[in-house]
């Protein structure tokens, strides 16, 4: 008689799991033995890494025979649990349930059976132990983990006790922080205020300057306004020299134009002299060769001479007066230009003076306005830069009380959170426990079903975590 084994199994995970697997095994007939294991855990999840926790299986068994059993698996701790597999014949078998075929329960007569090995065995314990090892290591992990906030926890603990003394402490008396914040803040205030006070006088003396500036400004425009008008005079004078100038050179000219007409005059009048008394004397010897008669030649030619002579020199008293009168106004127009020219220049140099004078304190304040305009960008500058360090660094002290009222406000959720994760981990550890307890102490009060030949007993025994699995078999 031939016995088949099987075994399948299908898992749904999520934050419930549930898990069910059937063993089984069938035969045809009366004669035949039927025997089947199926079991149905739920499983809770631990942490995020932890696997499966715990978990409780149900089992029922049909066909001829068999048993049924609740197992409650607790793989961290010491606990024992016993899982019985049984077989009947034909005739009779023992089991908890439902049971069919050829009766429930323990019967009577037990057939000797057949024992033959399944070969999937050994593969099926094999699979069982790695599933052991796994869930071992993820209740392990879960422990860890489990510790691991309770540390967090307490550190919270700690963390949230210090901040509620260092609250209540700062409720009394105030921070020290804040008085040098405070100190600081009104000192940059001061300086702020005396940045503005010397914007304010600065601004003050630029105005005043800028009046001052524009006064001689204007002081420039009448004297450009002066000179103007003065080398416009000049200009007029200067025509009126040269008028004058050119007048005297012509005079001038006239002058030796008169000069070298007496002087041709006064040539020929000596020429025609000479001519007269050559031809006097010609006629002279000619007379007194032609005739005897006693003229008085000699006379005549002094009359002659005289008259020539007196008519030689009113010409020449003639021209000296009119050179000399003429000498005389072209000397005294002369003198006025010189005089009025003298004037002229004598203003234009002191006009030349003023006029670089004013330029020398144009340009001393130009460069006093350039300085001072240079020194109000400055303390402007100055004075931005102040503020917007003042203002930076405000806002710096802003953002980390901020930052850190942010952080206690994050601990404080974080630790809140840590407490509710607490809370709830707390309560699953007591249900478990309870379960756990309960479940122990219905497996210790049960007694150990010994079975005939034929009947396997698997025992699995978890003792600081580790799992002991072994099978006997009794025939």
């Amino acid at each position: 008689m031939k016995r088949v084994q099987s075994m399948g199994s299908k898992s749904v995970t999520g934050s419930r799991n549930f898990s069910s697997a059937s063993l089984g095994a069938g035969g045809g007939g009366g004669g035949g033995v039927r025997s089947s294991f199926s079991s149905f855990s739920v499983a809770r999840g631990g942490g995020g890494g932890g696997g499966g926790g715990s978990g409780y299986g149900y089992s029922h068994s049909g066909g001829g025979g068999g048993m049924t059993s609740r197992s409650y698996y607790n793989l961290g701790g010491s606990k024992k649990i016993a899982m019985f597999h049984g077989n009947r014949g034909s005739s009779g078998g023992f089991g908890i349930g439902g049971a069919g075929g050829g009766g429930a329960g323990f019967g009577a007569a037990f057939a000797p059976l057949n024992l033959e090995i399944d070969p999937l065995i050994s593969k099926v314990r094999t699979e069982e132990r790695e599933q052991i090892k796994t869930l071992n290591n993820k209740f392990a992990s879960f422990i860890d983990k489990v510790r691991f906030l309770e540390q967090q926890n307490q550190v919270l603990k700690t963390k949230w006790s210090f901040l509620q003394e260092y609250g209540q402490k700062g409720g009394t008396k105030r921070s020290n922080i804040e008085p040098f914040f405070e100190t600081y803040i009104n000192n940059l205030r001061r300086q702020l205020d005396a940045i503005n006070n010397d914007r304010s006088r600065l601004e003050a003396e630029l105005r005043s300057n800028q009046d001052m500036v524009e006064d001689f400004k204007n002081k420039y425009e009448d004297e450009i306004n002066k000179r103007t008008s003065a080398e416009n005079e000049f200009v007029v004078l200067k025509k009126d020299v040269d008028a004058a100038y050119m007048n005297k050179v012509e005079l001038e000219c006239k002058v030796d134009q008169l000069t070298d007409e007496i002087n041709f005059l006064r040539t020929l009048y000596e020429m025609e002299l000479n001519e007269l008394q050559g031809q006097i004397a010609d006629t002279s010897v000619i007379l007194s060769m032609d005739n005897n008669r006693s003229l008085d030649l000699q006379g005549i030619i002094n009359e002659v001479k005289g008259q020539y002579e007196e008519i030689a020199q009113r010409s020449k008293l003639e021209a000296e007066n009119a050179y000399a009168m003429k000498f005389q106004q072209l000397k005294e127009t002369a003198g006025q230009h010189g005089t009025s020219l003298k004037s002229s220049k004598t203003e234009i140099a002191e006009l030349t003076r003023a006029i670089q004078r004013l330029k020398a304190e144009i340009e001393n304040l130009k460069k006093q306005c350039a300085s001072l305009q240079t020194s109000i960008s400055e303390a402007e500058e100055r004075g931005e830069h102040a503020v917007a360090d003042a203002q930076k660094k405000l806002d710096e002290l802003n953002a980390a009380l901020k930052k850190a009222k942010e952080d206690l406000a994050k601990q404080l959720r974080d630790y809140q959170e840590l407490m509710n994760v607490k809370l709830a981990l707390d309560v699953e550890i007591a249900t478990y426990r309870k379960l756990l307890e309960g479940e122990e102490c219905r497996l210790t009060t049960r007694n150990c079903f010994k079975a005939r030949q034929g009947h396997k007993c698997k025992l699995i025994t978890f003792k600081n975590g580790q799992a002991h699995y072994f099978m006997k078999i009794k025939g």
